[in-house]
């Protein structure tokens, strides 16, 4: 570690090697750039020092005499830091106490094996375990250098990459709190959170981030320092005088020699006072992107945390080496509790993006992929598009080998007894025999067909999926026809279920007992109860109502929202969901015997309709229904306060182009259709799909533009923001519903 340094200016650094009080101690040499941002905005006094310059060319020597010592306050992770802790006298642990505990588990398990491989960023990084402990050391250790405290808060602004992992990691193994959000995001929601946050300094991903977001961060907020995750600083376009800005190699090149300076020295850690991070403590702030409301910031602690890797197991048995795929931006906590628990069984993950996520599929076949329904959605829908190009005599085949493999998996969901039932009265002896008996009749007489289907259709789809051992779905509903479809051709969707205040994690479906429509039991230490929607009294199991849940993964509560804490958490420390579902009763017997007390999910409270008949409607089970329709891209349904329903749709253009011309509605060579034909050919279709349905489509709005991330009308995590959808389109809302009277 060097530093250049101002005589009239004491320096500062919260975890510095000090000497002795008549010391001379050198500190080696390095660039005076970085040497002067040390001196620009280090804050705490660890000894007045009288400095001379010892070279020249740009580059410095330090010789510091120290006059007076003051101690300078170290966390430090108890196990992850043991050695550093027992060195110094202060208290060790054998146990994981905070997150970062973790890699020293996994960097003496698992040292030369690849933990993770990152082809898709400038330099592609392979990081082995080892390496990956040592590089968060170091960006911990960088960042106590350039003056960050613990208990400080660091917004955290960057999309999936190993990078993001170390600083995520890096931030929490110091003590500071992380504040993380994608760097999608519009300028102002990122201000509004690094401001409410009281965030002291930002890590961007990159100096495109920095360029789109610095002038108006430099004008409406306090900036202490940046930090670029990738690139260089010759990328920026707006003033650096007034905030110094370090890129990544910076900070490791910095807590490498600090590091070492520190282990190499036992005055340095005498003059440390060591402090263990508490489990209780907050790690981090993740501000929901909820579909309605404004963000909330959700102050996760380690404990929290710790609870989701210590209890993943069961859920995703993985194995040393196995191979994970990552996608999902890593600040979500669903894809962050994930990885955090991976990377405790030495396996490997690989990143890559939306755009390289198929060919990456084949090509690595990963044992297991975290992703959203989406993925899984658009993953199905490639499958069909591929089978309807196909043809004529492949396509007969492709669908019949389906049909019946679907009839198969239904006979035999039956006499696994894993059907889903609200009935609380069980099947007599009898009637379960008789059932039994007629469901293994039939799945043994489709079964030569169903493995059949296998080896001729099943083998090459699932060579071009690559997802060896199974996908794990969550961040939101899973649609029924997806979930059937994987089951149909033995590809494994684990539904799961939780959100940001739960860690996320709350009930999943295991890989012994996979029950359809259903998110699975709760997983170790947690708990469930229904409440009815007006009392708020618990209800019987198979009646639905508010799902509530409880357990070490709750939320210690939102940031600065008290009334919102409230609202969300009772004294008992019940979590209120806002999500409407039912409790699977216990039977001995019958078709559900294998599936009692698991969760079933219908919807949210807040997205239920209320036509002006007085009728209850759950828009997502017909959003459900109509997205099963290759005409339709997005759709959100409408109605409150109505007489009817009706919807908002964005059509998949090529595919309504497509029907209109085998349908005779246009000339086959129309580049195009106009308004009212795509509308009719919408109703047509939607008709068509929804009629099993207790509800109907009225009138339709068609928008030319998908909602997207980047318009603040879909999350993050790909969800429609309903509200904000119904809130921009307003008035084209009335006048739909007034011209349909």
């Amino acid at each position: 570690m060097a530093a250049l340094l101002n005589p009239s200016r004491p320096v500062s650094a919260n975890s510095m090697a000090v000497a002795s009080s008549t010391t001379h101690f050198l500190l080696g040499t390095f660039d005076p750039r970085r040497a002067l941002y040390l001196t620009s905005f280090s804050r705490r006094q660890v000894f007045s020092p009288h400095c001379h310059r010892l070279s020249s060319v740009g580059r410095f020597r330090l010789c510091c005499e120290s006059k007076a010592l003051e101690t300078s306050i170290r966390r430090c992770p108890p196990y992850l830091e043991s050695a550093l802790l027992s060195s110094s006298g202060a208290l060790a642990s054998d146990e994981w106490r905070t997150v970062p505990d973790i890699w020293r588990s996994s960097a003496e398990k698992y040292g030369d094996q690849v933990a993770l491989v990152d082809p898709y960023h400038d330099p592609p990084t392979n990081m082995t375990y080892k390496q990956l402990e040592q590089e968060i050391l170091a960006f911990s250790e960088g960042l106590r250098v350039i003056g960050v405290k613990s208990d400080e808060k660091l917004a955290l602004f960057a999309d999936n990459s190993c990078r993001w992992l170390v600083a995520d990691q890096g931030m929490m193994a110091m003590g500071a709190i992380n504040v993380v959000r994608g760097s999608r995001s519009s300028v102002d929601e990122l201000l509004d959170i690094y401001n409410h946050s009281e965030s002291v300094a930002l890590a961007v991903d990159n100096a495109e981030l920095f360029n789109r977001i610095g002038e108006i961060f430099c004008s409406n907020a306090t900036l202490r320092f940046v930090v670029l995750l990738w690139g260089d600083k010759s990328c920026l376009t707006i003033d650096k005088k007034e905030i110094p800005v370090f890129t990544y190699e910076e900070i490791i090149e910095l807590g490498q020699e600090s590091r070492s300076a520190l282990l190499d020295s036992g005055d340095a850690r005498r003059n440390c006072v060591f402090q263990t991070i508490n489990s209780n403590d907050v790690a981090t702030l993740v501000y929901t992107s909820g579909t309605t409301g404004n963000p909330k910031g959700v102050m996760l602690t380690h404990k929290n945390l710790l609870h989701q890797i210590n209890n993943f197991y069961e859920i995703v048995p993985a194995e040393p080496r196995d191979r994970f795929l990552s996608m999902l931006p890593p600040w979500h906590a669903y894809e962050r509790a994930c990885e955090y628990f991976i990377f405790t069984l030495g396996v490997e993950q690989v990143y890559t993006t939306v755009k390289n996520l198929k060919d990456d599929l084949r090509r690595y076949q990963p044992h297991y992929m975290i992703s959203v329904p989406l993925v899984y959605e658009t993953l199905y829908s490639g499958i069909q598009k591929q089978i309807s190009t196909s043809s004529t005599l492949r396509k007969f085949l492709a669908l019949t080998f389906i049909r019946i493999s679907l009839a198969y998996m239904e006979a035999k969901r039956i006499y696994e007894g894993t059907c889903l039932t609200k009935n609380q009265n069980q099947p007599s002896y009898l009637y379960a025999m008789l059932d039994w008996l007629c469901a293994r009749f039939v799945a043994a007489i489709l079964l030569p067909m169903h493995l059949l289907a296998k080896k001729l259709v099943y083998s090459k789809i699932h060579s071009a999926i690559g997802i060896r051992k199974a996908g794990i779905s969550g961040g939101g509903s899973l649609p029924a026809y997806v979930d059937k479809f994987f089951e149909a051709i033995e590809v494994t969707v684990q539904n799961g279920y939780g959100m940001t205040e739960s860690s996320p994690v709350t009930a999943a479906r295991r890989p012994t007992c996979n029950v359809l429509g259903s998110i699975g039991p709760p997983i170790p230490h947690t708990e469930f109860k229904i409440v009815d929607v007006e009392t708020n009294e618990a209800v019987s199991v198979g009646s639905k109502g508010i799902v509530k849940v409880r357990g070490p993964q709750v939320m210690k509560g939102y940031y600065k929202n008290e009334l919102a804490t409230k609202q969300a958490l009772d004294e008992e420390g019940w979590l209120n969901t806002g999500d409407i579902g039912w409790i699977v009763p216990q039977h001995s017997r019958g078709r559900s015997r294998s599936c009692g007390g698991f969760i079933v999910l219908e919807g949210r409270a807040k997205d239920t309709i209320v036509l002006s008949t007085g009728e209850n409607v759950e828009p997502s089970e017909l959003e459900e229904a109509a997205l099963k329709s290759s005409l339709i891209q997005q759709i959100v349904v409408i109605g409150q306060d109505q007489r009817r329903l009706g919807a908002i749709v964005v059509p998949n253009k090529e595919e309504v182009l497509l029907k209109a011309k085998k349908s005779a509605v246009v000339d086959p060579s129309a580049p195009e259709l106009n308004r009212e034909q795509t509308t009719n050919l919408l109703h047509e279709d939607l008709r068509h799909w929804m009629s099993g349905c207790s509800f109907q489509i009225g009138p339709i709005l068609v928008l030319e533009e998908p909602f997207t991330i980047e318009s603040g009308l879909m999350t993050p995590t790909m969800k429609i923001r309903r509200d904000r959808v119904i809130n921009k389109l307003k008035k084209e809302i009335e006048n739909l519903f007034n011209t349909s009277k």
